[in-house]
């Protein structure tokens, strides 16, 4: 009864607007979008449009046409040390690993990247051939276990990044610090999918699980981080490069851009992954409990960047239960120039979320390595579904900003999101998460919501000060 819980409530129970983590209303829109199937509504929304939490965006009376959008959707990524800047599409494949999916919804989900012009996040399992075969654009994710560039003892090597660097298809090089599933934890790739072939690749044993380290060995501080990302830039030839990250204590972003303003050093892209982000294998607590949710971390990163005038040479991209033109269209109001999508790909390949990842049992043959399952999953046939969502979601966005009268989406920002508070008040974007002034973080008197963490930053540890007020009132700051 146990085994057949999930299933029978997911077919024959569950209604339109509920299931987790992503909700059947949702689930249905990702699988008409990658069939090319009807995807509107009879007779209004499913939604209880007055519970707290409730969100939606303005229109406007001079709306526009969708062919007076004047932008091609794209956001050009790579600051002024960048040789080699890459035109991103706003909608791109999150970081997955080969070896937490099989070899055909590799395939398939690089092969519909190639077919729609958007990029293919590797994860940290490194640039299989699988990424390579099909062309699609990539880009590459380097974990703390540094899997494909790393030294028998699990170091960072030079020789073989720069050999995986410079492949065409390689677009992009991110830095994974932390993922919003499990942040502060690292990776685990279970010993069942760790396969002779996935070993090889990963340059580990195998057969055995794989724990990535919480924390990298090439930089231990946020002025080191700076000197690695300019390394990787001069040995990939230029190539945009940047770090991913759940935010955790605030102070510690602020700590990493003071290294960017003390060195000069900048990446050319940050990813913001939210702590709602999903993965195969995590435990209950983090997956529940640690990190910063999507917004709440994607707003303070923004009024980072802009407080230390930062922003104008970085791209923010995000990622965390995006499956809509809507779902882009507020993270791009809060300031993110570019969203990506893990679980709204794997749905687009058939993902039925039967929620077993973990087991090496996934009955579509996305999250397994069993050749049972994985023969399943129709390379060419998937491919076009991805293809056709990646397509029909930025579509959406483009409806969505003609609809609100605006050209580009550059011309988006806090004020055009509205959220229900309580029963009877609702707030806009720029209410919640008010701005702060450019270069405002440079020199004191700093904003007073950002005083706690310009005083327990600096650029020197990652391990800041811990500033809180004790029983007397009296700010007390202790170094852990």
């Amino acid at each position: 009864m146990e085994t057949l819980r999930g299933p029978m409530h997911q077919y024959f129970v569950e209604p339109e607007n509920g299931g987790a983590p992503t909700n059947r209303m949702f689930r249905s829109v990702v699988y008409q979008r990658s069939k090319k199937q009807l995807d509107t509504l009879p007779l209004g929304t499913k939604i209880n449009v007055y519970r707290i939490g409730y969100e939606w965006m303005d229109h406007s009376l001079s709306a526009l046409r969708e062919n007076e959008i004047s932008e091609d959707l794209r956001v050009l990524i790579g600051g002024s040390e960048c040789q080699q800047p890459y035109d991103a599409s706003l909608f791109n494949i999150s970081a997955m690993s080969f070896g937490a999916i099989s070899q055909n919804a590799i395939l398939a989900l690089n092969g519909g990247a190639k077919i729609d012009h958007f990029a293919h996040n590797t994860g940290e399992g490194s640039i299989s051939p699988y990424h390579l075969k099909p062309g699609g654009d990539l880009i590459w994710q380097i974990g703390t276990g540094y899997f494909g560039c790393r030294t028998q003892d699990g170091q960072f090597s030079d020789d073989l990044f720069v050999q995986k660097a410079n492949l065409n298809n390689v677009k992009m090089i991110e830095i994974k610090l932390s993922q919003g599933a499990k942040p502060g934890h690292g990776g685990i790739l279970p010993a069942s999918k760790n396969t002779l072939e996935i070993a090889k690749i990963r340059h580990t044993e195998p057969f055995v699980q794989i724990d990535s380290p919480p924390t990298h060995g090439a930089f231990s501080t946020p002025i080191e981080m700076m000197h690695f990302i300019q390394k990787l830039r001069n040995l990939s030839g230029g190539k945009p490069i940047g770090f991913k990250l759940c935010v955790g204590r605030r102070s510690e972003f602020v700590a990493i851009c003071k290294a960017m303003v003390k060195t000069g050093i900048k990446p050319d892209f940050i990813t913001i992954d939210g702590g709602e982000g999903g993965t195969g294998a995590a435990p209950l607590e983090y997956s529940n409990s640690v990190g910063v949710p999507l917004r709440d971390g994607l707003a303070f990163v923004i009024d980072c960047l802009m407080g230390f005038d930062l922003k104008k040479e970085i791209k923010v991209i995000v990622s965390g239960k995006i499956l809509t033109g809507f779902h882009l269209i507020k993270n791009l109001a809060l300031g993110a120039d570019l969203c990506n999508s893990a679980r709204g790909m794997m749905l687009a390949l058939g993902c039925i979320q039967s929620l077993e990842c973990n087991k090496n049992k996934c009955p579509t043959g996305i999250a397994t390595q069993n050749p049972k399952f994985t023969a399943g999953l129709v390379v060419e046939d998937k491919k076009q579904r991805v293809a056709n969502f990646h397509h029909e979601t930025i579509n959406s966005v483009r409806q969505l900003l003609a609809a609100s009268g605006l050209e580009q989406t550059k011309l988006l920002n806090r004020s055009h999101i509205h959220r229900r508070v309580s029963a009877t008040q609702t707030l806009r974007y720029d209410q919640l998460f008010p701005y702060v002034a450019t270069g405002s973080l440079l020199s004191e008197p700093y904003p007073e919501h950002f005083e706690q963490e310009m005083k327990e930053a600096t650029a020197n540890s990652f391990r800041a000060k811990q500033c809180f007020a004790n029983v007397d009132g009296e700010m007390v700051c202790i170094v852990p």
